[in-house]
């Protein structure tokens, strides 16, 4: 499946004029911030090769980004961990969507979320898009942006709390970075709800992997 503007088209067939596409990246990690972005593309002026950033090499993402932030209106919001905690992830996630659409230059008229669920703050006119970062082409774009910025972040991380491999996993429970959860002990960026991190602060017998 390649993403296209058909679910965009039908939108603006219905009298939307601008289009936001809205992803997340950075659910499952153990560590760092869940990132949202939200693009609204230009339907004369869509750059090749668009794709979910799963699919994309790191270049190939890197380059899009780049692509998408000068040309296009797009915003990104990050919710740490703390707030995360506070939460739970599937909320957080949803926040980190409604801060990304308020951060955009205009208020789109239709919003496409990614994923069977909308935010229960989201006012604006909206649909939830299974797999949307691979049938739209907005969320696509939304999906390349979040896992750039938030990858940025989690490099940066690494370099201020070496040993856990985050330039690397991305905070993802990798058994390198479970490993150095044990050896290292937990940061402030670690999520302290998720259950690698909440065992090792509960002292629960830990299995190997």
């Amino acid at each position: 499946m390649t993403p296209d503007y058909s679910v965009e088209t039908l939108a603006m067939a219905g009298g939307a004029r601008r289009v936001a596409g809205v992803d997340e990246a950075g659910r499952g990690p153990l560590a760092g911030p869940v990132t949202a972005a939200a693009v609204v593309l230009d339907p004369q002026n869509i750059p090749d090769g668009l794709n979910d950033s799963k699919k994309l090499t790191a270049a190939r993402r890197e380059a899009l980004a780049a692509w998408i932030m000068a040309h296009c209106d797009w915003s990104v919001a990050h919710v740490e961990p703390v707030e995360i905690d506070a939460l739970n992830i599937l909320r957080a996630s949803h926040v980190a969507m409604c801060r990304a659409l308020a951060g955009l230059r205009q208020p789109p008229c239709h919003v496409l979320i990614d994923g069977n669920m909308l935010p229960r703050d989201l006012t604006l006119p909206a649909q939830a898009v299974v797999k949307g970062d691979a049938r739209c082409l907005s969320i696509a774009a939304a999906s390349i942006v979040a896992k750039v910025l938030r990858d940025r972040i989690m490099v940066d991380l690494a370099q201020q709390h070496p040993g856990y491999g985050w330039d690397v996993n991305a905070g993802y429970p990798t058994p390198g970075h479970k490993r150095a959860l044990l050896d290292l002990g937990i940061t402030p960026h670690h999520r302290r709800s998720f259950r690698p991190v909440h065992n090792i602060l509960c002292k629960a017998p830990l299995v190997s992997d």
